[in-house]
């Protein structure tokens, strides 16, 4: 007789608890629970699952059964690729990866960067099939975080913004590492400081920040680096007034090059130029390079952050831990212990020497 040309069904869960004799419990079990069968049983099931091209239980269902997606949503201030891209935003990632794949759960990138609308952050985040959020150095006014906080799951903020009612946090003591740093460049010697930093809110800003625009900032992590130079040259009997700030909205070489030349255009009695990341400081070694100005001799360069790329430059700057940083993100949000109680961990920095800082040139 001629062969049917109907496509064989596709089997399901409980016609394959039927051909084997089986409950559908147990051909559940040897996909979500293989510790409750022998592995002679499960590798029976998953043979027969094979062949009879069983893909496994539903995702979809057992989520709305469980009312768990098995997955963490990481709400990002930048685009996708800035992800993939940025030396810190990778170690952090990779950290974060780490607690996710212990505890047995997906990652969902949500990138949050500026200009997106108010209406479709408001649906993506809706329509994110995650069991919670890590909040990873976004604006404080972000329509993103808004409609993040109105999913009402649980929330891990790491650095920003440092007041979110119900979110527990991550970070660092920004403005003292920062501080410390300072004093350092001022027991050197140095008196005139620039400030070469991130962007301080989600509108396009690049060039001297005055002072109205370091009263205003949305990023809590740059206005408290900022404050800390601020800190040490008032302590030191230093008018903070002088203290030159410029912002460059993209966080990349280049914008650490064109800021460099903007600073010392707007002040060349600089002597030390404080980044408040490590890209931005490479940019600006770059640029004096290109200037043939000596490093350290001439203009000290310091950073913040301890990527290795920095380090094998010998730059002087604050080293962070930010793998650690993403790894207790992850353990706070996915502890069984977390219940809704808010939990703060300041992780510790440290201050490295470099060749890039030295005595300010006379």
């Amino acid at each position: 007789m001629p062969r049917s040309r109907q496509p064989r069904r596709q089997a399901t869960l409980a016609s394959l608890a039927a051909e084997l004799n089986i409950s559908r419990t147990t051909v559940s079990n040897a996909y979500n629970r293989p510790d409750q069968l022998s592995a002679e049983l499960r590798d029976r099931v998953l043979q027969a699952a094979k062949r009879r091209g069983y893909p496994g239980p539903d995702p979809v269902a057992r989520s709305l059964r469980t009312r768990k997606a098995g997955a963490v949503g990481l709400l990002l201030t930048e685009a996708l690729s800035y992800s993939f891209r940025d030396p810190a935003a990778m170690s952090f990632l990779s950290g974060l990866t780490e607690s996710c794949e212990a505890a047995g759960q997906g990652l969902l990138l949500i990138p949050a960067g500026p200009g997106r609308e108010e209406a479709d952050a408001a649906a993506v985040v809706q329509q994110a099939g995650v069991d919670g959020f890590v909040v990873y150095s976004v604006a404080d006014d972000d329509p993103y975080l808004a409609a993040v906080y109105e999913r009402h799951l649980p929330m891990v903020v790491c650095d920003q913004p440092r007041e979110i009612p119900g979110a527990s946090l991550v970070g660092i003591d920004d403005r003292g590492a920062m501080r410390g740093l300072a004093d350092y460049l001022i027991g050197l010697g140095h008196r005139d400081i620039g400030v070469l930093s991130m962007r301080l809110g989600r509108d396009r800003a690049d060039g001297v920040a005055d002072a109205e625009r370091l009263r205003s900032p949305n990023f809590h992590v740059q206005r408290e680096r900022i404050e800390g130079v601020r800190d040490a040259m008032s302590d030191a009997g230093l008018d903070p007034a002088t203290l030159t700030v410029i912002e460059r909205f993209e966080h990349t070489g280049k914008s650490g090059h064109a800021g460099a030349a903007q600073a010392l255009a707007v002040n060349p009695r600089i002597t030390a130029l404080v980044c408040t990341t490590d890209v931005l400081a490479l940019g600006a070694l770059d640029w004096a390079r290109w200037q043939g100005i000596d490093v350290p001799g001439q203009l000290s360069v310091t950073g913040f952050d301890g990527i290795d790329d920095a380090l094998r430059e010998g730059l002087t700057t604050v080293r962070q831990p930010q793998e650690e940083k993403g790894r207790r993100a992850g353990a706070l949000l996915m502890s069984p212990s977390h219940s809704g109680v808010a939990t703060v961990e300041m992780l510790e920095t440290e201050l490295l020497r470099g060749s890039t800082a030295g005595p300010a040139r006379r």
